[in-house]
């Protein structure tokens, strides 16, 4: 199968190999690198075979076709997730995360205040707060194991005059929690209540696991609040060369939107974008089916790994995303003592304090890599924590034996 083995070339600028990036956060660059949420896989031939054409075709002038691509993703999400978009409410930017940055811009006022659910995306709070608005957060409780939105806390956080804006993940990262109808239901309620928009970011809307299903905001309430759902860059591996596509039904919302994106140049796309975004979504099915099932398969041994073999290390049920969250709380491991355990081990996850500064014993692991790979890193974070353990054991008992003597 395409998706075994090492594909990456060495030659590459990737920003989860970097070693000054690696270095700076785990002290060794001789990890695995599971801390960025990108995959590590060949794209789908359909893509390579567009980009190639394009490469050889050698002219590259001006060329855009949005309406190709509004067509065919408003394709893919009717047949993938019975899911009716009209394509003349999308505007393209050129990138999610831009496209979160300039509704911040458009929807709110400096020094008010923006809800997202913690533990969170880090790069919520960097939109957030560089545009000089005040980052609120309502944390996601536990309940029966897995995490639930805090709906009462929501809605006393919403119900404060500054705040008019929230920012939804779904399905969520880092903890990959799918929000079902009825949750979407009662949040959108409290959210008209009290007349605050929701920016739905669904980029993780193709990574559903089996027995979950993914519903958008937009199948909700597509008149009262937003979703940015036309990204190719998780499902097809497209990080570097995707764009952002953001969505509403509510023609006044649509139209300052598309206006601020115009008036920036952010809506026009590139011919690798746009082609890539079509031949993904007009062709990638296939391959998306092959590498959900991998990516289960990589899911289930991680999950049997820990029961048999790490059962302090708990992780959060994954529904959907290639993240998992793993707490490292029995085996009293936090903050920095945590993450140099990880280089050691050369076990490259993402520090638990990006996503929330009181996340000190957690950690989250991109499992979109070859098995071989994760089944390397997580049998040596066992052998690593086995040698801690035995330090620990002789160091307590030489001190046993200097005070009885």
């Amino acid at each position: 199968m395409f998706f075994d083995g090492k594909h990456s070339e060495t030659s590459n600028k990737f920003i989860k190999n970097s070693p000054s990036m690696l270095n700076n956060i785990f002290g060794t660059e001789d990890v695995t690198p599971m801390w960025v949420a990108d995959m590590d896989f060949v794209i789908a031939n359909p893509i390579k075979e567009e980009l190639l054409r394009l490469a050889n075709r050698a002219q590259f002038a001006y060329e855009f076709d949005s309406e190709s691509v509004f067509n065919a993703i408003s394709k893919w999400f009717k047949k993938r997730h019975a899911l009716e978009l009209k394509t003349e409410n999308f505007t393209q930017v050129s990138g999610v995360l831009t496209g979160i940055a300039l509704l911040i811009r458009e929807l709110t006022q400096e020094g008010e205040g923006i809800l997202i659910q913690s533990p969170a995306y880090h790069q919520f709070a960097k939109v957030i707060q560089t545009a000089n608005r005040k980052l609120v957060k309502s944390p996601l409780e536990i309940v029966d194991g897995n995490y639930q939105m805090n709906i009462e806390d929501i809605e006393n956080k919403l119900s404060a005059p500054d705040i008019n804006l929230m920012i939804l993940c779904n399905p969520h990262n880092p903890v990959g929690r799918v929000w079902k109808k009825d949750e979407l239901i009662e949040l959108t309620e409290i959210a008209n209540k009290h007349n605050v928009t929701i920016i739905s970011d669904e980029i993780h809307a193709d990574i559903i696991y089996e027995g979950h299903t993914f519903t958008s905001l937009m199948q909700i309430d597509p008149e009262h609040h937003i979703s940015l759902i036309g990204s190719p860059s998780k499902t097809f591996g497209l990080q570097s060369i995707s764009n952002g596509y953001i969505y509403t039904e509510n023609q006044n919302l649509h139209q300052r939107v598309k206006a601020a994106s115009s008036s920036m140049y952010l809506d026009h796309g590139n011919a690798f974008t746009t082609f890539a975004t079509i031949a993904a979504y007009e062709h990638g099915e296939e391959w998306l089916d092959q590498l959900i099932e991998y990516l289960s398969g990589n899911l289930s041994w991680i999950k049997n790994f820990l029961s048999t073999e790490l059962p302090e290390v708990k992780a959060s049920p994954v529904e959907g995303t290639y993240q998992i969250w793993l707490d490292f709380n029995d085996l009293n491991l936090e903050g920095d003592r945590l993450i140099e355990v990880f280089g050691t081990a050369g076990f490259g996850a993402s520090p638990g304090t990006w996503f929330d500064s009181n996340a000190t014993s957690f950690a989250r692991v991109n499992f979109a890599i070859p098995l071989s790979e994760i089944q390397k890193t997580f049998i040596a974070l066992k052998q690593t924590l086995a040698d801690i353990n035995t330090h620990a054991s002789s160091t307590n008992g030489a001190s046993k034996k200097q005070a009885c003597c």
